[in-house]
């Protein structure tokens, strides 16, 4: 094989077993020097596990072989896959928004200096080579918070392309790097990675956007269960042949959408409710009237990703998001609460009006947030398991002039026996010192001593393990029971799909489908994730009806 004929990844008989089964199942694909290659699967394909393989984070099962640029790789060791030439920018960017361009540049390969000083010169001018190579005209001493999120995701681009020491960079792999883009802000990071594949660097793009792979790639490898299903030059390649792969005969099965904007999908094309197999909400908004009071009702909300979102919630329902990262899913919980921004539209709990930025007007409605971010977000970790338990409800605990601690030690060893909490008693400990799944039950005992009339949850059990993740649902069904409503937001469909009575799924900031009952599939929800409408003839990329 010549230099010009080395690639940079070749992917053979790759396998890796984890205890509830195989994540990948013999798979075997290669990406070209200069060639920018799809990756494509639902939830659960095995994208990620490949890509903790290929940097190093896991070890894959005997037999498996991963060269780049020709070289073989030491599996287990991010250094190794790093000193080969593979670089990776994750969907977290990994920035300091509070400092600049060049300082974020060098946190990786170091400031240059002499003499125990560091030459801001020269980094300055390091960084104005490495914005260069990526097309980036900015001024490297702007601060990142100042960026736009592609020109954030440009810096990161051009931090993983620093050559440190020997290093030469042969791979770079993208994590849906358009996922939390504004739309009209794609176009600048599609033509990013074509800079990046002209200077002869192989690029692995992570997408569940199908029309960016006829708009960037070159090829496209499907994964599906972990096994590869097809691995295909784009050219020649169809919108149709795509969904084959990522779906086979799910595909054909139907899948009933909305019939207009804005209008729930329970109404058929004469306006009258449509048949349901679960239990009548008489809540719910049906061509825009409200027949009663819900427990929760959106009406028209907007925000930088949300487009006219509008439904409500029972007491008593579990309500499911689905939609793939970017599509607004991920902003829905926080822009109800008030952690995020929301521009318009009206959020009524139990029929009284809820104000834009006040999560403490949300709490003293009844309102619970599980946000998807426990370390940065959802919880305390340098604080101890009673203090994370307690700190949603102090007023319960004060006495002037003091916290009564013993009451409060109290109350929290309660939640631990409520949620099997281990170690068991262990409220002086410090969060961060207990696995994830105990974390997360720490966070659930948190919010249910508020006892909240509606659970807004953000992927309430990601890096959680099978048994905590049966305990958390028993608790919000236990909930439910009870009268309150949950709102499950979550990349899981299969999640969604075994909790929900019926599940909201958004596109582009959009409600654009309603499924209920048998309805509710992951297959269903990715096919409505992914825009397919089985009313509406599969077509080629760039065909016109």
């Amino acid at each position: 094989m010549t230099v010009s004929e080395v690639r940079a990844l070749d992917v053979r008989a790759l396998t890796k077993t984890f205890a509830g089964g195989r994540a990948l199942d013999d798979v075997d694909f290669a990406i070209a020097a200069g060639e920018i290659h799809a990756l494509l699967g639902e939830n659960g394909s095995g994208k990620s596990t490949l890509i903790k393989v290929v940097s190093g984070f896991h070890r894959p099962d005997p037999g498996a072989t991963v060269l780049i640029g020709g070289q073989p790789l030491a599996f287990g060791s991010p250094l190794a896959s790093y000193e080969l030439g593979a670089r990776f920018v994750h969907q977290d960017l990994g920035l300091v928004e509070a400092s600049s361009i060049s300082d974020n540049l060098a946190f990786g390969p170091g400031f240059p200096t002499a003499f125990g000083t560091i030459l801001a010169r020269r980094a300055h001018a390091r960084a104005a080579r490495a914005l260069e190579q990526v097309e980036i005209d900015i001024d490297p001493d702007a601060l990142i918070g100042s960026l736009s999120p592609a020109q954030k995701t440009g810096v990161a681009v051009a931090r993983a392309l620093l050559a440190k020491g020997s290093a030469s960079v042969r791979l770079l792999v993208l994590d849906e790097p358009t996922a939390r883009l504004p739309e009209h802000e794609v176009v600048h990071l599609l033509a990013l990675v074509r800079s990046v594949a002209r200077r002869g660097i192989g690029v692995l793009y992570v997408t569940h956007r199908l029309d960016e792979v006829f708009e960037i790639a070159d090829h496209a490898t499907t994964l599906r269960d972990g096994r590869r299903v097809a691995s295909k030059p784009v050219p020649g390649l169809t919108r149709h042949d795509l969904l084959h792969d990522l779906f086979g005969a799910a595909l054909e099965h139907p899948l009933r959408m909305p019939s207009a904007a804005g209008q729930s999908p329970l109404i058929d094309a004469d306006g009258a409710a449509a048949a349901m197999s679960g239990p009548v909400l008489s809540g719910a908004l049906l061509s825009g009237a409200v027949l009663s009071v819900a427990l929760l009702s959106v009406d028209g909300l907007c925000s930088e990703v949300l487009r006219e979102v509008t439904f409500a919630i029972e007491a008593g329902e579990v309500v499911g998001v689905a939609g793939i990262t970017g599509s607004g899913r991920d902003a829905l919980c926080a822009t109800l609460f008030g952690a995020g921004r929301r521009d318009s539209g009206v959020v009524r709990v139990n029929g009284q009006p809820l104000r834009r930025a006040r999560p403490a007007e949300a709490m003293a409605q009844g309102v619970a947030y599980v946000p998807a971010e426990r370390k940065l977000q959802g919880a305390f970790m340098d604080l101890t398991a009673r203090e994370n338990i307690s700190i949603s409800n102090l007023q319960k605990l004060w006495r002037w002039p003091r916290l009564r601690r013993r009451q409060e030690g109290q109350e929290a060893r309660r939640w631990f026996d409520r949620f099997s909490i281990r170690p068991n008693g262990a409220v002086e400990q410090l969060l961060s010192t207990f696995s994830g799944g105990n974390q997360q039950k720490v966070v659930f005992g948190k919010w249910f001593q508020r006892q909240p009339v509606l659970f807004l949850l953000d992927e309430p059990t990601q890096g959680v393990d099978v048994s905590a993740k049966a305990e958390l649902h028993a608790a919000l069904f236990e909930a439910a029971r009870s009268g309150a409503g949950v709102l499950i937001s979550s990349s899981d469909v299969e999640e969604l799909a075994t909790t929900c009575d019926r599940v909201l799924v958004l596109r582009s900031g959009r409600i654009v489908a309603e499924l209920r009952g048998a309805e509710v599939s992951p297959h269903a929800m990715s096919r409505a994730a992914l825009g397919i409408d089985h009313q509406e003839p599969i077509l080629p990329q760039g065909t016109m009806t």
